[in-house]
């Protein structure tokens, strides 16, 4: 069956112990909560702050993956990130229907993913969808990244990226996207992601822009991400001597 496999998570208020802590503060978490999925690719756009890292833990962790990254059977080797395990705790209050169960797949975290890729290396771990044991770290931080999910996105799965731009420069973001098609090509990946303005011009994917309000259907255009990069690159000079002067202010 074709993706996507996670076809709904809502929020159920009764599984919510304390509406009074993190996560549950956050506006996007009202007793309405629900996210559809009807497509294949699913990327999340939002400022700092509004809960799209949040959001994507909670998912991973319902969906069977460690909050601070890596994949079903994997716990990476640093938890030294101080959360209170919001992405578990976020999980425990969500429902989630699914189409059928998917267990296989990666949550990618740009901040987590070396300390991943070393406890593979240095495991020595085969790899669980049939290749040689990996080598990431002779790579960059990028090409590392770009080879681990190239030898992946063959394979049936759901794979959640919280920002994985952080991890590319423009030529790897441009890499990524291909990859993305790639895996949408194929047909039975799912992919979510929080991510910047190149990554969220795929055109075959729901794009959802993330406010105090909730979760709302936009366009590429729409965006304050793409209205910003758009005037900075309209007049750069004149875009970085606005923004200081406004500082100084």
């Amino acid at each position: 069956m074709p993706a996507p496999y996670l076809r709904r998570v809502w929020l159920d208020p009764a599984r919510i112990a304390n509406r009074d802590v993190y996560p549950f503060v956050l506006p996007l978490l009202r007793d309405d909560f629900e996210l559809t999925f009807d497509k294949a690719i699913t990327m999340i756009v939002g400022e700092n702050g509004t809960g799209k890292s949040t959001l994507l833990e909670g998912i991973a962790v319902l969906a069977g993956f460690d909050d601070a990254g890596g994949g079903k059977g994997y716990r990476p080797v640093d938890h030294s990130r101080a959360l209170e395990e919001t992405g578990g705790s976020l999980a425990t209050a969500l429902r989630a229907s699914w189409l059928p169960k998917i267990t296989n797949g990666w949550f990618f975290r740009a901040e987590s993913f070396f300390s991943v890729a070393r406890y593979l290396d240095e495991a020595a771990l085969d790899d669980p969808f049939g290749g040689p044991p990996p080598d990431f770290l002779s790579h960059s931080h990028g090409g590392g990244f770009l080879r681990f999910f190239d030898e992946r996105c063959q394979r049936q799965g759901i794979f959640i990226f919280d920002e994985p731009e952080s991890a590319l420069s423009p030529s790897r973001q441009i890499e990524f996207l291909k990859l993305l098609h790639r895996m949408n090509a194929i047909g039975h990946c799912q992919v979510i992601m929080a991510n910047s303005p190149v990554l969220m011009a795929y055109p075959d994917a729901t794009l959802l822009r993330l406010t105090k309000y909730g979760l709302e259907p936009v366009s590429l255009k729409d965006t304050d991400h793409f209205k910003v990069m758009r005037e900075f690159c309209d007049d750069p000079e004149g875009f970085v001597e606005g923004a200081l002067t406004g500082a100084a202010d």
